[in-house]
């Protein structure tokens, strides 16, 4: 039985689908206005905008007497403005870009009808068109310029064709804040490189002093070391190597024995040893001889070697509202969270912030660069920092976070002024949390020195000495050094080694009463 033959392809919409073979080159929200736009003919506009579409998204735009529509004089004018507005570089590799762009175009051009309606001539029509299509891209792009140089990309889920969303809040207080302190942060190149050393997700190529282990170190030493070769005796009885010519009577051949027995030739013999030169067996020996001398030498010894530095894990961040920080401590913390944004979303790990005040004043935030996150960020640089200090609070939320699976390997950046102060179980909790699980506490310190507080609680800080000049005040810092508290007042910390030294006030009294005083018991 024979196959069943294929039906014949039906021709009745063949010419019709024909002319609309250029929709496939095209995305669907270009296919209306494609297909219905007031301006030329029907193949032609299909065929040119998908030649506009490949050009664009190859970065290039095509000699204007090469495109098939429109009309020449709207061709001329249409391709001067994408050049003046670089449209074919914006469109590079961006699909979704570019299909904005041809859609916007055939909106524009569709008005050239409506314009000569409302009695504008041909020229006037065409250049209010034109007008009004450079003018939205100019906006546009330069909105994009904005996003990219705060963040560096524009957010995937902030679509161009619904752009007018994004538009409102690119155009708030908030986000020209965000603006200001992104220029800011030119002038604060090393909180970058802090930022990065944050977090324990891979080992870094820099050595930790802080992390240490104790490890079989060699090192170079000088040592007496026993050298044997072997030295070649001459003359001393052992192999017989040839003959020579010596005056040993002993190893003379036997041929230079005769010559003693002929009563005249002996004159000869006795000529020759004169002059060493009897024909002699030659035979040598060899000796080892040891001697000592010095070299280096490579020996062990037990030795601290740094580890190597954990970095880019998540990040989270504790920033400072209180009214303390007005001015430029405000914009200083505010440069820390949004570089602490950027960086993460740079290096794909995740940031977490809370701005904390004075007691039940703390907001979290999780900053992701989406539209979403772009919002938050800009709501929060635009506030002021107005209210009190309360470094418990955001503690325990940090605490807490870590347990968490995701955050398990983050670090914490507090950005501050440091005028607070932990509570003893606070500053003892924190520490079993950094010897536990490896949390390390950098801080950022926004003021003229380190206070107690801050002391306490961070392992290493991150001075920003001239701060008054970021809010508009050039006026330096008044201290020769940040460091006044740890260099004049050691005593005051909580540490390991002032605690072992420090009784209470209970035991005190009890010793005093006692007779147990230190003068007493001086010799």
């Amino acid at each position: 039985m024979n196959p069943p033959q294929p039906l014949p392809a039906s021709l009745l919409f063949e010419s019709g689908e024909r002319r609309l073979a250029a929709l496939d080159a095209l995305a669907r929200s270009n296919w209306l206005g494609g297909m219905t736009n007031s301006q030329g003919s029907l193949e032609p506009r299909l065929a040119a905008l998908a030649e506009l579409r490949r050009d664009l998204l190859a970065g290039v735009t095509a000699a204007p007497e090469t495109w098939p529509w429109p009309a020449p004089t709207v061709v001329q004018a249409l391709s001067e403005a994408i050049a003046r507005l670089g449209l074919a570089g914006y469109c590079t590799g961006r699909q979704e870009l570019t299909d904005t762009v041809l859609m916007s175009i055939l909106f524009h051009l569709d008005f050239i009808v409506d314009y000569r309606d409302r009695g504008a001539n041909e020229d006037e029509a065409l250049r209010m068109a034109i007008k009004a299509f450079e003018q939205e891209w100019q906006q546009h792009c330069g909105e994009i310029d904005e996003l990219v140089e705060v963040f560096g990309m524009v957010p995937d889920d902030c679509k161009h064709e619904l752009w007018d969303r994004m538009r409102g809040l690119l155009q708030s207080a908030g986000w020209q804040e965000v603006l200001r302190i992104r220029r800011l942060l030119e002038r604060l190149p090393e909180l970058a490189k802090v930022i990065r050393g944050l977090g324990r997700a891979r080992q870094s190529e820099d050595d930790d002093a802080t992390t240490q282990a104790l490890v079989e170190i060699m090192e170079q030493a000088i040592a007496q070391r026993a050298e044997a070769r072997t030295v070649r005796v001459p003359d001393m009885p052992g192999e017989t190597r040839g003959i020579h010519r010596s005056d040993r009577i002993a190893r003379m051949l036997p041929a230079e024995a005769m010559l003693l027995g002929h009563p005249r030739l002996r004159l000869v013999w006795h000529a020759r040893r004169a002059e060493r030169t009897l024909l002699c067996y030659e035979d040598d020996d060899r000796m080892t001889e040891i001697r000592l001398h010095q070299a280096p030498v490579l020996q062990p010894r037990p030795g601290l070697l740094p580890a190597k530095r954990p970095e880019l894990g998540p990040i989270l961040v504790c920033v400072d509202t209180s009214g303390s920080m007005q001015g430029g401590a405000e914009a200083v913390a505010k440069a820390v969270v949004l570089e602490a944004m950027r960086s993460a979303h740079a290096q794909q790990r995740a940031c977490h912030v809370f701005a904390f005040g004075g007691p039940e004043e703390l907001v979290e935030m999780e900053l992701g660069v989406d539209r979403a996150g772009i919002t938050r960020v800009a709501e929060f640089l635009g506030q002021g920092f107005r209210g009190g200090t309360d470094i418990c609070g955001p503690l325990e939320r940090v605490i807490a976070k870590l347990e968490e699976q995701r955050w398990q390997l983050a670090d914490l950046l507090l950005a501050t002024d440091g005028e607070f102060g932990a509570t003893p179980a606070m500053a003892a909790r924190l520490t079993a949390v950094k010897r536990d699980l490896g949390l390390r506490v950098q801080g950022v310190l926004i003021a003229d020195r380190e206070t107690v507080g801050l002391l306490e609680v961070a392992d290493s800080i991150y001075p920003v000495r001239d701060w008054r000049r970021y809010g508009g005040s050039n006026v330096d810092s008044p201290i020769h050094s940040h460091r006044l508290t740890a260099l004049y007042f050691p005593g005051a910390l909580r540490n390991a080694a002032n605690q072992a030294a420090t009784v209470s006030g209970t035991a005190a009294s009890a010793a005093l009463r006692e007779g147990r005083h230190p003068q007493a018991e001086e010799p």
